[in-house]
């Protein structure tokens, strides 16, 4: 399966969506394609969002969507240098909604007690690794002309805003912004089934045991756990110049 991977040919046509597991992959797969299709709502309501914007195999499609460093990228990828859209969000919502997902995906292996899965996720044992090493790996690309930054909570607080930016990231002309931004709302992705994931059956997505679209990490993580984050955040990302809109005192 590694030797097929790194034979994938990335075409230079194509745009990728880059969150890592947990990070606004819903919400930007319901973005990109209203942008390609010129605000067309048939682009979200036909196929489900992981047929809109498939995984790094379906090399066909015109946006494709991965959770992987920058430096598990295939060869073909530097030689085409694609439109890149890095979507980062709070890792302690990333660390929530992963222990939620864990919990209701037949693939997933089960996460266990929360205060064990916090150590897991921080030690990034996790499907698709440390999310501390992939944001570094993206911010830290040599080529940053091809690659927009942008975080879910920019999409929460000015939406409007983060659809223009995907937009004009991914180098379209003005469209129907204001349609696209409503039609993205969380209120109206949940009533659409080919966004919400309840069209997967409940033996491979229970989703009586956590709804896919949910909450955030202070409904979850206890002052102490919320402390301890805080402590291995600030240690791993020292490095980092990048001024995040979440905030870490």
């Amino acid at each position: 399966m590694i030797d097929i991977f790194y034979k994938v040919q990335i075409h230079i046509s194509g745009h990728f969506c880059c969150p890592i597991h947990s990070s606004g992959t819903t919400w930007t797969q319901e973005i990109v394609p209203l942008i390609v299709s010129g605000g067309d709502p048939a682009s979200v309501e036909i196929l489900p969002s992981w047929e809109r914007v498939p995984w790094l195999e379906e090399t066909q499609a015109s946006a494709l969507n991965l959770n992987l460093n920058l430096n598990m990228m295939p060869p073909s990828f530097f030689e085409v240098n694609p439109r890149v859209i890095n979507v980062m969000r709070n890792p302690k919502d990333v660390f929530t909604s992963a222990f939620y997902y864990y919990g209701m995906a037949a693939h997933m292996v089960n996460p266990g007690q929360q205060s064990e899965f916090l150590h897991t996720f921080l030690e990034g044992k996790v499907v698709y690794g440390s999310w501390f090493d992939h944001v570094k790996s993206w911010l830290n690309a040599e080529d940053q002309g091809n690659v927009m930054h942008i975080s879910y909570e920019e999409m929460i607080l000015n939406q409007r805003c983060s659809v223009t930016k995907t937009r004009r990231g991914l180098c379209f002309s003005a469209v129907q912004d204001l349609k696209i931004t409503d039609r993205c709302l969380f209120k109206n992705m949940k009533r659409n089934k080919m966004s919400n994931y309840l069209t997967f059956l409940d033996k491979i997505m229970d989703q009586t045991k956590s709804e896919f679209l949910r909450k955030y990490w202070k409904n979850l993580l206890t002052p102490a756990e919320a402390e301890y984050f805080d402590t291995v955040y600030k240690d791993k990302l020292k490095d980092v110049k990048y001024t995040f809109v979440w905030k870490y005192n």
